[in-house]
């Protein structure tokens, strides 16, 4: 399970403000445990980093004193014994964080509202999950008889759903909490969406509403408006389906003219993505051209959509025309924040998918021979 699924594009340069700095001190005591050093880790920009670490004195009291911490609260995690205690802490916190025994599932937080929500949140997820993974153990019996494993899977489902209730329940009710920007955030095993994919934006929308009463000057703020922007573009990408069945794009290409995807319905079309700034699809656009050349006729009935993730236009502009790329190249200049990168669940660059003439997506990631013939196969061309 995925227990510290890190706030998503939280400007770093808000969180490490000077202008907004003050002190923090963050002490306890762990008992019960073997491990005798204990860790401070700063969440930045899909970035963890160990900030500081001290060691238990013989009592296990630990203590540390954090320099620039800004008024408004920022999620930092205390890790202890390969466990981590998220604390959503602000410029002249005095917070007390100790546990006895299993540190997550027994920990104590005073002197934070914020930090003490979480632990509430925290916990009980984290407790669930783990009843979940033992339910998938006991599923792994092998000496379990049909109408038992019937039993485990709906004790499965039961819990599975228990959890995601009480998920959404907490986030509801401390809409206007930075807890509940963290719970936003948390997925069970093997989810990629909290609740049923595009409807999330409504809870999203919910606590972004929510914190900008609460914390205008908040980072998390700017993070949740930015994850509201691209989840619009993917609902209004994904309501553009077009009639052969595949997500329908629309991007501008480098003079300025707008290219729609399904304009070239009834051709054999190579959707395929790739990016000038990272400068490791040049000997593949070469290998492209030659078969461009040999199937893109008028009667050939081939043509090419190359889409750019990429932030710089010059930089994108300069390598369509160095490398006289001579098919249609279109870029939304949004890098990997393009709503087309999740529409078409782009994981690696570059990506392509082989459109027959009836719209149907045939093939992905395919090149070279194996492009040139399933190419010489649907076009009827050689």
């Amino acid at each position: 399970m995925n227990k510290q699924t890190l706030f998503v594009s939280v400007a770093a340069a808000a969180v490490l403000c000077a202008c907004q700095s003050s002190r923090v001190r963050i002490a306890g005591r762990f008992v019960g445990n073997d491990a005798r050093t204990v860790y401070l880790e700063q969440v930045g920009t899909l970035t963890q980093s160990f900030v500081d670490s001290v060691v238990l004195d013989k009592d296990g009291n630990y203590r540390f004193d954090v320099k620039d911490v800004p008024p408004t609260p920022s999620l930092y995690n205390i890790v202890f014994n390969g466990e981590r205690i998220p604390l959503l802490i602000a410029g002249g916190d005095r917070l007390t964080v100790g546990s006895v025994g299993s540190v997550v599932r027994n920990y104590t937080v005073e002197g934070s509202e914020e930090s003490e929500l979480l632990r509430r949140f925290y916990q009980n997820y984290v407790a669930g999950g783990r009843r979940l993974d033992e339910i998938v153990a006991s599923y792994a019996e092998p000496d379990l008889t049909d109408e038992e494993r019937k039993r485990v899977a709906k004790e499965y489902t039961t819990e599975y759903y228990r959890i995601r209730r009480e998920q959404l329940r907490f986030i509801i009710e401390h809409k206007d909490r930075l807890a509940a920007v963290y719970a936003l955030y948390q997925r069970l095993p093997g989810d990629t969406y909290l609740f049923n994919g595009d409807s999330d934006v409504v809870y999203y929308r919910t606590v972004a509403e929510a914190i900008e009463k609460s914390y205008p000057q908040s980072p998390y703020l700017a993070a949740l408006n930015a994850e509201i922007a691209r989840m619009d573009a993917r609902i209004t990408l994904t309501s553009q389906i077009t009639e052969a069945g595949y997500p329908d794009l629309e991007m501008t290409d480098m003079y300025g003219k707008k290219v729609r995807l399904s304009s070239l319905l009834g051709k054999v079309v190579l959707l395929d993505f790739w990016s000038a700034a990272l400068g490791n699809s040049n000997a593949l656009n070469a290998e492209l051209k030659e078969i461009y050349r040999k199937y893109a006729r008028p009667d050939g009935g081939f043509e090419v959509y190359q889409v750019a993730i990429d932030t710089s236009k010059p930089a994108w502009i300069t390598a369509v025309q160095e490398q006289a790329l001579p098919w249609i190249s279109v870029s939304d200049l949004r890098g990997q924040a393009s709503p087309a990168v999740g529409l078409y669940n782009i994981s690696k660059l570059p990506t392509n998918f082989l459109i027959d003439r009836g719209g149907n997506i045939v093939a992905r990631d395919i090149y070279g021979k194996s492009l040139e013939s399933k190419i010489e196969e649907l076009t009827g061309r050689k």
